[in-house]
């Protein structure tokens, strides 16, 4: 049928006039749409909306149809199902870690996604980002870089435990906290990060990019010197169109828009600190890996590599997604968290 429509464009331009209306009022639709989304996830990663308003007769339920009184939603259905099985989870609380550059902003979209279904997810600034106002030359080991986790788990009741997420740089954050304290730690997911071995360095995951960190160290453009040129480097920041190229090549412009004015420098000690992970302690943690397919600050091949090196207990693969963690579609990673929630 489309070639259909195709051919008689081509002979008849008034058909190819009313073709291209029709895809013009459903680009509309879609930007209309995607507007709407963009304003409901805001408004709920600023908790403007009561979680009884967003199932009690949700109207996301009923878009794009006035027929749900009259007929069973099989997607009403699986969400109904999908909240009586959370309901029984224990541990309900999720911790978010950004990466490089990143800061607690960058997960709003899924902030609002998770605390739809119930569950109660916290995004952290780790020192010297997003908000918080520590100088970032100031930050040289991965223990100060991870100190806001660290506070978090430290007064978390000893009844509890919480499930990690960690992205990209954020990866040896989460690697760090499951070598000290396991006892606290549910889950530990890495969203295309630094799952990094034993004696590795963060930044030896993205030599394949970037060279080796000693070549890095001296030629790189990207460095910035806080104690003075004559002086090692003490962090790095990509220029904004490397940024957009390397980070944002799926996500909407708006988001990118957000990014660009968010983004903040990146401690360079923590990613260049050799981990020791030990099998009694990191070893005995429950790992799990998310590939994004489209990324090229962390290709999926280095990707596999880390999952074929270091095995995790499952991998899960988002198709179409860059590096941010916004994502052009949220859904789908909010969709594996919740399935690896449920994993018993």
């Amino acid at each position: 049928m489309g070639n259909s429509l195709i051919c008689r464009a081509k002979k008849d331009a008034r058909d190819n006039g009313s073709r291209s209306k029709r895809m013009g009022r459903s680009q509309r639709k879609m930007l209309a749409d995607e507007e709407f989304l963009h304003k409901q996830a805001l408004s709920m990663a600023l908790h403007q909306h009561q979680l009884s308003q967003r199932f009690d007769g949700s109207m996301s339920r009923r878009i794009g149809s006035t027929s749900s009184r009259r007929h069973t939603d099989p997607l009403a259905n699986n969400e109904k199902k999908v909240l009586e099985s959370l309901e029984k989870i224990k541990f309900k609380k999720i911790i978010l870690l950004h990466g490089e550059g990143f800061g607690a902003w960058c997960w709003y979209k899924t902030i609002a996604h998770l605390e739809e279904v119930g569950l109660q997810p916290t995004a952290l600034d780790l020192t010297g980002s997003g908000i918080d106002l520590t100088d970032t030359n100031t930050v040289t080991t991965l223990a100060e870089y991870s100190q806001p986790l660290i506070k978090y788990l430290e007064n978390l009741p000893e009844d509890e435990k919480v499930l990690l997420v960690g992205h990209s740089s954020g990866g040896a954050c989460l690697s760090y906290a499951l070598e000290h304290f396991p006892e606290k730690i549910s889950k530990a997911i890495y969203l295309c990060a630094t799952m990094v071995s034993n004696g590795q360095r963060p930044f030896d995951v993205f030599a394949e990019e970037l060279g080796s960190a000693e070549r890095f160290m001296q030629e790189s453009q990207f460095l910035i010197h806080g104690n003075g040129k004559d002086k090692p480097p003490t962090g790095f920041m990509f220029e904004k169109q490397l940024m957009k190229g390397l980070y944002f090549n799926q996500s909407p412009t708006k988001d990118v828009a957000l990014a660009m004015v968010s983004m903040r420098s990146t401690p360079l000690g923590p990613i260049m600190e050799k981990l020791s992970l030990t099998p009694e302690k990191y070893g005995v943690g429950r790992r799990f890996y998310i590939q994004t397919l489209d990324d090229r600050a962390l290709s999926p091949d280095v990707q596999e590599k880390l999952v074929r090196e270091n095995p995790p207990e499952g991998v899960f693969k988002i198709k179409g997604s860059d590096h941010c963690p916004f994502f052009s579609k949220p859904q789908s990673l909010h969709k594996i968290l919740i399935e690896i929630v449920q994993i018993p």
